[in-house]
């Protein structure tokens, strides 16, 4: 009798833990983690926990997310933890926050312009509740959330310098993945850079940017940040006018584009890009002989700096913007490229970027949003 009445306890006691554990992953059933960690064991409660909800480019869309995760990465220690929820679709985006915040995460941190108005409303509801985002700012600012941005127009107006200065055919083109503000300013500021060395070099054919139009704010688009085809198709039709320097600003439809650079150098071709967000010979390093130089923001510098001050108790919330002056913003190394830049134009860019961060070279005026 006492056996039969300690495996009743026992079954009893079974059923009670897996309930809690079952009712801990439903809450997010549109996504489920691709990875988390330091959720175990009793020593990795006492953790100070980072959470990440991706926006729906997924955790290796080799642009935000990605640097966004490397971020948190960074800052795991001894004392902080990290994991991550990926949203399938949009509407994954409040339950997964929501699950995070039953799950009493130190600071949740999402990424992407698309999640703005989720974040804030539910910083909103929980004011207690540390919160980062990256690509989104407010005004007024909200106490409780770290916005992150990034004054890509300064880097983006030297990529589309340097992609002017790079090109034979003088046509360069750039695209967009869906247009949001976070896209568009680094094509703005690329369709800018390409017009100053036009005034700068009045004795070679002007450069003329096909896929956008910093003052009609009109372009091409791919609709999406992961459908690979489209990147493709859109970059084939920018060779086939004449375009052999490509800038797509459009997470992994970029790939789709770098694809296209790959066939057209093996019939021959002489098409080369820029990667956008990270370095591209880091994070598609399979295309690294194609990227002359990655339009890059430190996403992983701000979401780390961001987690760590909220761990050691000295987060502010407000708006952090990364600038060329900060180093948050940056055209990232040559790589293969080293040696096929000219060095004459590696002084231009040198001082082009000294004048953008003394002001004497203006910029797009769009800020960052």
């Amino acid at each position: 009798m006492k056996r039969l009445l300690w495996l009743a306890v026992l079954v009893l006691g079974v059923g009670m833990l897996v309930a809690p554990l079952a009712a801990g992953t439903s809450s997010a059933t549109t996504s489920k983690p691709a990875r988390a960690v330091h959720t175990t064991s009793a020593a990795s409660a006492k953790k100070f926990e980072a959470c990440m909800v991706t926006d729906t480019g997924g955790i290796d869309d080799r642009s935000f997310n990605a640097s966004s995760w490397q971020g948190v990465q960074e800052a795991e220690s001894a004392t902080i933890g990290g994991k991550y929820l990926q949203s399938a679709n949009e509407s994954a985006y409040v339950p997964n926050i929501d699950n995070f915040i039953s799950e009493k995460c130190g600071i949740i941190v999402t990424v992407g312009f698309l999640m703005g108005d989720a974040t804030e409303s539910a910083a909103k509801a929980h004011p207690s509740q540390k919160f980062a985002i990256v690509d989104y700012t407010y005004s007024p600012k909200i106490k409780n959330i770290d916005a992150l941005v990034f004054n890509t127009v300064q880097d983006g107006f030297l990529g589309g310098y340097l992609a002017a200065g790079m090109s034979k055919t003088h046509v360069v083109a750039t695209f967009g993945g869906e247009k949001l503000p976070t896209v568009t300013i680094y094509m703005d500021g690329f369709w800018d850079g390409v017009q100053y060395y036009n005034k700068k070099h009045p004795k070679v054919p002007k450069t003329t940017v096909l896929g956008w139009s910093e003052k009609t704010q009109n372009g091409s688009f791919t609709g999406d940040f992961t459908n690979q085809a489209n990147g493709q198709h859109t970059t084939n039709n920018f060779i086939a006018e004449k375009a052999d320097v490509i800038f797509p600003v459009a997470g992994n439809v970029g790939l789709g584009a770098a694809k296209a650079v790959q066939d057209a150098d093996a019939s021959g071709g002489k098409v080369n890009m820029e990667w956008v967000d990270t370095d591209g010979c880091v994070s598609a390093k399979q295309y690294c002989k194609y990227f002359i130089t990655s339009v890059t923001k430190g996403i992983q510098t701000a979401v780390k700096d961001s987690i760590v001050s909220a761990a050691t108790n000295k987060f502010k919330g407000g708006n952090y913007i990364g600038t060329l002056k900060n180093g948050g913003v940056a055209l990232s190394s040559f790589h293969e490229f080293a040696n096929k830049v000219p060095k004459t134009l590696k002084n231009e860019l040198a001082k082009v970027k000294a004048g953008i961060i003394s002001g004497k070279i203006p910029t797009p005026t769009k800020s960052p949003v």
